[in-house]
């Protein structure tokens, strides 16, 4: 069956770094465009970046710059590099394959 697993999050201080990891098995990942979204606490689900088998990417206007989406097809993992975080980024994680969603890792951003 479908599984994705994120991992990578935490605490950081504002300004800071971050990577998310997303492990996925059970389909073809290689031909699968992949997405990260996050939700706030008291907020709906979110688009926050895609990337597609052929690498083209896209991403929410607000983290564009900021975050890059990246794919291993030899792992079968994507990641999501996250830089110059602001508070306004904290919220859970989610990894997305089009119809499948993990169990999402938190992200805080706060001094």
């Amino acid at each position: 069956q479908v599984q994705l697993v994120e991992s990578g999050g935490g605490l950081v201080q504002p300004g800071g770094s971050l990577r998310l990891s997303c492990a996925a098995s059970g389909f073809a990942f290689r031909y699968s465009t992949m997405a990260w979204f996050r939700q706030a606490p008291g907020k709906e689900r979110d688009f926050v970046a895609a990337i597609t088998y052929s690498d083209a990417t896209s991403y929410k206007d607000s983290v564009r710059g900021r975050f890059t989406i990246s794919r291993d097809n030899a792992k079968n993992t994507v990641y999501l590099h996250m830089d110059r975080l602001k508070p306004e980024d904290t919220a859970v994680y989610y990894c997305n394959n089009g119809g499948s969603w993990g169990q999402g890792t938190q992200v805080t951003v706060s001094s």
